[in-house]
């Protein structure tokens, strides 16, 4: 018997809730699944990834202040099919990867980084087979 079961969710705190929630939606591609408010006063909001079960709840929480991200401190990482396709989205978005992308000399795939507005870094990674 296990004590824990399973990873339900993630919080990250932000200072701007509807520019993050633009941010993974729109340049991530994250479904907004619920939001809410906590019965302390903290607007929540839960996103998914398509092929996770998994969520990220942002959490706007006005009493605690700004949001002050320290330098690699936490980061998020989701698979992409490509880093090449998704480096074009962002390009569309007029957006840019803030670190790679660094693909493996063994050719079995890379990884990149985006920073998301209040700061956290986001790590897109590309598996070949």
């Amino acid at each position: 018997m296990s004590i824990v079961r399973r990873l339900d969710h993630t919080r990250y705190r932000v200072t701007d809730l509807e520019k993050s929630v633009d941010f993974y939606t729109q340049v991530l591609g994250l479904t907004e699944v619920r939001r809410h408010q906590s019965p302390r006063g903290s607007q929540l909001v839960f996103l998914k990834a398509p092929e996770s079960d998994e969520l990220i709840e942002l959490c706007y929480f006005p009493n605690s202040g700004a949001v002050e991200v320290q330098e690699d401190l936490t980061h998020l990482a989701f698979i992409v099919d490509s880093l090449e396709a998704f480096g074009k989205h962002l390009e569309g978005l007029g957006l840019s990867f803030s670190d790679g992308p660094t693909m493996k000399t063994d050719g079995s795939g890379g990884f990149a980084f985006i920073d998301a507005p209040e700061g956290y870094e986001i790590e897109l990674i590309e598996r070949r087979v």
